[in-house]
């Protein structure tokens, strides 16, 4: 099954590698025999579902997690191993939405106002007092 990103991007299900091992954790006899942990990995570099400029994007913001071109996501919260691929699409789906999201506006630079510098400088005053206060009186 196809994994949908965004409206824009989808990717095959062909391109997507399963694996699956025994997850530790809550389960009983059960964990020690079945394969419930899951690792949804799907290669950067080689995608056919990606524009340049996605690609370009992906391996600029995902590059340290990245292990040669190829992310990987990992789930096994779940006893279920079905459940825990349905988490690791959201989790690989989520990660690449945040990663090709825009950036934000940039932040404009502002000056202090001239009430909240008076503040900083009457508290930075009082704490220069107080702390006055604490030594020991000279003796003359």
């Amino acid at each position: 099954m196809d994994l949908e990103v965004t409206a824009a991007l989808m990717i095959p299900a062909a391109e997507l590698g399963w694996r699956f091992s025994r997850s530790s954790g809550p389960g009983g006899q059960h964990v020690n025999t079945s394969d419930s942990r899951v690792e949804l990995s799907w290669c950067v570099e080689d995608s056919a579902a990606l524009t340049e400029a996605q690609r370009d994007r992906l391996l600029d913001r995902l590059g340290p997690r990245l292990i040669g071109g190829v992310i990987v996501v990992a789930a096994s919260e779940r006893r279920s191993q079905l459940r825990n691929r349905e988490i690791a699409r959201d989790k690989l789906a989520d990660l690449l939405r945040q990663a090709l999201a825009p950036d934000g506006p940039q932040r404009r630079a502002t000056r202090r106002t001239r009430g909240s510098n008076q503040r900083r400088l009457t508290a930075k005053g009082q704490r220069s007092q107080t702390k006055q206060q604490r030594k020991r009186p000279a003796s003359e």
